[in-house]
């Protein structure tokens, strides 16, 4: 049986590798402790979970739903926007309801690339920004994000013909897997930037709601120019513990959000009528729990750091996301040490490289377990750095 020629153009997604190990080490017995996929451990917020019973409750929510997503779940994105970021948006026209972060992203590509067009995409960054272009037909143009310009991209050294190819930037801030914020003055060159070549900015709003230290991570949609030339995809998985319910929102653009609900009507056939109230409740009335997972991974963080720091690696701690953005021992490839930690320590790490090349040099830790089993991975990891 063939394959279509589309799948050779991918390698195999990261996250289901990740799973793969994970099952066959615990196979063999090995107590794993994985940080490599960042899936929260802590349970969805009581309030979701009664809005979600309440829903399904109701036989009206068990017929087909609209693509173009209730009117109390687009009304509620658009007064959680307002309140929160200050930006308004038109219930309308501005806001569709996406099955996760991921399958919109993608779906993207499918929107908006033909080929020999091209997505610029963060290097390192989530794999779907460079998969789904290849997917798509399209190729994906990398942009590097160094350490040294605070994990943001050089839009300036993108060459003529890449702009000329262009038709999508991605940027995601706060950052996956580095960790880091937007930069000051980055959203503005973007939105001039996108302007002056014709590209759609997606903005991966995915981890706003997950920041440290008193920063509050602001909307691509709040920059001046923004709504003209860019979309942004707000998922409530991170910031709310509903990673399994598949609940997200591409709000901005109307031209833009009129292509993605053309394309979305002929590949889906909507989100289940009780998950978009579960989301309405979340979105209006679960600040506090957001509040409270965030100092879960505050704390977690803070743990990691410092337990870092004492056997001999030194980070940055992150203002933000569920990550930390590690550099692998001297002497090792960011895969040749995650597979040696994996044997020696059964600890799973996400290697660096897995997000583009420019992730080589460095492994990303997930605080999605624990407290205990987190400081326990770190104390396993001594011994796979010699300590």
């Amino acid at each position: 049986m063939r394959h279509s020629k589309r799948l050779d153009r991918i390698p195999p997604y990261l996250f289901a590798e990740l799973e793969r190990k994970i099952a066959a080490k615990r196979a063999e017995g090995v107590d794993v402790i994985s940080l490599g996929i960042g899936d929260p451990d802590t349970p969805t917020p009581a309030l979701v979970l009664e809005a979600l019973f309440e829903g399904a409750r109701d036989p009206a929510t068990h017929q087909y739903p609209s693509n173009r997503g209730r009117p109390e779940f687009r009304e509620a994105v658009a007064a959680f926007y307002e309140r929160r970021f200050g930006v308004p948006l038109d219930p309308e026209t501005e806001i569709i309801p996406a099955l996760g972060a991921k399958e919109c992203i993608f779906n993207l590509n499918l929107a908006f690339l033909d080929p020999p067009d091209a997505a610029l995409a963060s290097d390192p960054g989530y794999p779907v920004y460079t998969g789904g272009p290849l997917l798509a037909g399209a190729e994906a143009v990398l942009l590097p994000l160094l350490s040294e310009r605070g994990f943001a991209p050089e839009l300036e050294a993108v060459s003529a013909a890449e702009r000329e190819r262009g038709r999508l930037l991605y940027l995601n801030y706060p950052n996956n897997p580095t960790g880091a914020v937007a930069p000051d003055g980055l959203f503005e060159q973007a939105v001039e930037f996108a302007r002056e070549n014709d590209l759609l900015v997606v903005h991966d709003a995915s981890y706003t709601e997950t920041t440290f230290d008193g920063y509050v991570a602001p909307s691509f949609l709040a920059t001046p120019g923004a709504k003209d030339v860019a979309v942004e995809v707000f998922s409530l998985s991170k910031g709310y513990n509903m990673t399994g319910w598949r609940t997200a929102a591409i709000v901005g653009n109307a031209d833009a959000i009129a292509a993605y609900w053309r394309l979305k009507t002929n590949v889906d056939s909507g989100m289940f009528e009780a998950v978009q109230l579960a989301a309405v409740a979340a979105l209006e009335h679960g600040a506090e729990a957001a509040r409270e997972t965030t100092a879960v991974y505050q704390r977690r963080r803070d743990l990691v750091c410092t337990a870092l720091a004492e056997i001999g690696v030194e980070v940055t701690p992150p203002r933000g996301t569920i990550y930390i953005w590690a550099p692998v021992p001297e002497g090792h490839t960011s895969a040749s040490y995650c597979e040696l930690v994996l044997e020696e320590s059964g600890v799973v790490l996400s290697p660096g490289a897995a997000y583009g090349p420019n992730g080589e040099g460095f492994f990303r830790i997930s605080l999605t377990v624990p407290d205990d089993r987190l400081l326990e991975a770190v104390e396993r990891l001594r011994s796979s750095l010699g300590g």
